[in-house]
């Protein structure tokens, strides 16, 4: 079965929602054949892939790269592209043709954009163009510069108001579903009960209606520190690691290639 934004946004209150990002066919792939309904083409893929320090200097041409290579590995899974930083924020028309370049030469389902109520009128805009928007908001890591850094949003009063406003404007404005990163477990339980499209958590809690992980963090691959909302589902780095010390001596030492793998 082919995911879709609208199948998606019915599980609400059916089914908790498990979505991962992925940035190759074969990351795609996996996540496709684990039964993963939502794959997230994150621009995470600067610090994951690309070995950026942030999410700021990626381009939409790499987006639509990395985008385009999940697609061809995806088969059933709803593949959402990533906006970059500035392929929107400029106009309306800037954000209309770069989302249409995901899905004409990415072959993606639907685009995530980050921003609250200022973002109202570009993602009415997509969704009336044919173009399927999840939202994004609390720690919203393109604007890190301005948020000096990554912090959890939502802790006071006034800025839950205000993401409370925000997610009522994205689901207004006919947003798909809401990501929520790094918000109080609490804020992240109301704001999924006030709405009635899907919360996508990312350190919001438990109370989201689904939760996304960066795919790298979950299986354990890079062996730095991550933040306290990830778990480690897998230890590959030091498996890959033990892999590739293990080849390297066996080409050395001469007992690779064996018989069984000469022609």
């Amino acid at each position: 079965m082919k995911w879709t934004a609208s199948k998606l946004r019915a599980l609400k209150g059916e089914q908790k929602i498990a979505m991962v990002t992925a940035y190759d066919a074969l990351t795609g792939a996996l996540a496709d054949d684990a039964g993963i309904p939502a794959v997230l083409v994150g621009d995470s893929l600067g610090m994951t892939v690309l070995g950026y320090d942030t999410t700021l200097p990626v381009s939409m041409d790499e987006m639509v790269h990395h985008t385009a290579a999940v697609s061809r590995g995806v088969q059933n899974a709803l593949v959402i592209a990533d906006m970059p930083f500035m392929s929107y924020q400029p106009s309306l028309a800037a954000g209309l043709e770069n989302a249409g370049r995901f899905l004409k030469e990415a072959r993606a389902d639907a685009v995530k954009i980050e921003g609250g109520a200022i973002r109202g009128e570009l993602i009415e805009s997509l969704v009336k163009n044919g173009i399927p928007v999840l939202g994004h908001i609390g720690l919203t890591p393109q604007s890190i510069k301005e948020m000096g850094g990554y912090k959890v949003q939502g802790k006071t009063s006034e800025q839950a108001r205000q993401l409370m406003d925000d997610a009522m404007a994205v689901e207004q404005a006919g947003a798909f579903g809401l990501v929520l990163e790094c918000v109080p477990a609490e804020l992240g339980e109301t704001l999924s009960k006030a709405l009635t499209i899907p919360t996508i958590g990312i350190g919001a809690g438990s109370g989201c209606d689904g939760q996304v992980l960066v795919l790298t963090d979950l299986l354990g691959m890079s062996g730095k520190p991550v933040p306290k909302f990830v778990k480690h589902f897998a230890h590959l780095h030091g498996q890959i690691i033990d892999a590739l010390q293990a080849y390297k001596s066996e080409v050395e030492s001469g007992t690779f290639p064996a018989d069984e793998n000469i022609y």
